[in-house]
This record gives structure tokens, C-alpha cells and sequence, in this order.
């Protein structure tokens, strides 16, 4: 299985490396860092990590992914998406990728608020929208989801039919909402 991991980044010049580092290499055939106009040596980072990096000056989270998606190598079949602020376990793309191996799913969400999240990856405030979010999907479409997570793979196939186009923080949301539908 051929996976692409795409790191949308914004200043994370001190966590980007780590990121990198505890990433599992044998499993990507593809790494792409999407620096999305940084002022500090995001970008530079990146490229001494040896991995492709790609400048969006468009700002926002879903126009970093999106350019991201457009740079995946055609024989891809699998894409994951993982920021670059260390707020998720890299290492555990192992279990991520797990359930798109063993043919149950199409799009796997790691989940922050199952099991032990990161110190700083959820704001109360993040916590609560995200907590109603995932109610009104689970009262919509009956499906349960723990988190809107941004560490998540998705068959590629499925990713390019979904025609994602927010620019922004919503682009989780959009992805969610359009594979239920």
C-alpha cells in the first residue's frame, strides 16, 4: 500500500523535526510538507529533514491540505493528513492505517480524546465545539465520531471524490460531513 503523509505547518520550526523523526518512515512512501507561509525556518527544516516541501501562500489549514493532495504521487493509495506541531503521536500511523489495510474502512480518524491527547492539542474551547460537532453528526447521520481530529488517512480514491474545498479550519468538518453523506 502506497501512503502519502502530508504535514500542513504554520511556524513549527522546533516541532516539525520531531515530528518527522518519530514518523515511520517504512510505511511512507511519500512525505510532503506543506509550509503555509511561516516566518520562521519552517520551511528550511523541512528540506534538511530531506522530505518534498511545498510553499502555499495562500493561508489557511484546507488550502495547505489541499495543495498537499495535488502534489500526491498518482499511484498513491492511501493519503494522511498530520500537522506538524507535534500535537499527535506520528508513531502511531501503524494503528491508523490498520483498519484501511484490512479493508474496513475507507477514512480513519485519530481521535484526541480517546486514550491519552497530547498536552495543548485541545483548547476547552476546541474541546466543547468539537464535542458538539460530532453530537450533531452522530443526531444526523447516526454515525459516532470521538473527535474532528487532523491526524486521519483516507483511501485516495474516495479523498479526490469528495471535492474538499475549505480553506480553512473547516476543511475536518467538510471531509466528515461529505464521507457520510
Amino acid at each position: 500500500m502506497k501512503v502519502a503523509v502530508i504535514i500542513p505547518v504554520y511556524n513549527e520550526e522546533q516541532a516539525l523535526p520531531l515530528v518527522l523523526q518519530e514518523l515511520p518512515r517504512r510505511q511512507a512512501s511519500e512525505v510532503i510538507v506543506v509550509d503555509n507561509g511561516s516566518t520562521d525556518r519552517t520551511f528550511a527544516a523541512a528540506q534538511a529533514a530531506g522530505v518534498k516541501v511545498l510553499f502555499e501562500p495562500r493561508r489557511g489549514y484546507g488550502q495547505a491540505c489541499q495543495s498537499g493532495v495535488r502534489a500526491v504521487s498518482p499511484e498513491t493509495d492511501v493519503v494522511v493528513f498530520l500537522d506538524g506541531d507535534h500535537s499527535d503521536y506520528p508513531e502511531e500511523l501503524t494503528a491508523l492505517l490498520e483498519p484501511i489495510e484490512r479493508g474496513e474502512a475507507d477514512l480513519v480518524i485519530g481521535s484526541r480524546v480517546l486514550g491519552h491527547a497530547a498536552p495543548g492539542s485541545l483548547a476547552p474551547a476546541q474541546r466543547l465545539g468539537n464535542w458538539l460537532a460530532c453530537r450533531l453528526m452522530a443526531l444526523r447521520f447516526g454515525r459516532r465520531f470521538t473527535d474532528l481530529g487532523p491526524f486521519r488517512a483516507i483511501r485516495y480514491t474516495p479523498l479526490q471524490g469528495l471535492q474538499l474545498r475549505d480553506p480553512a479550519f473547516g476543511w475536518n468538518v467538510e471531509m466528515h460531513l461529505k464521507a457520510l453523506k
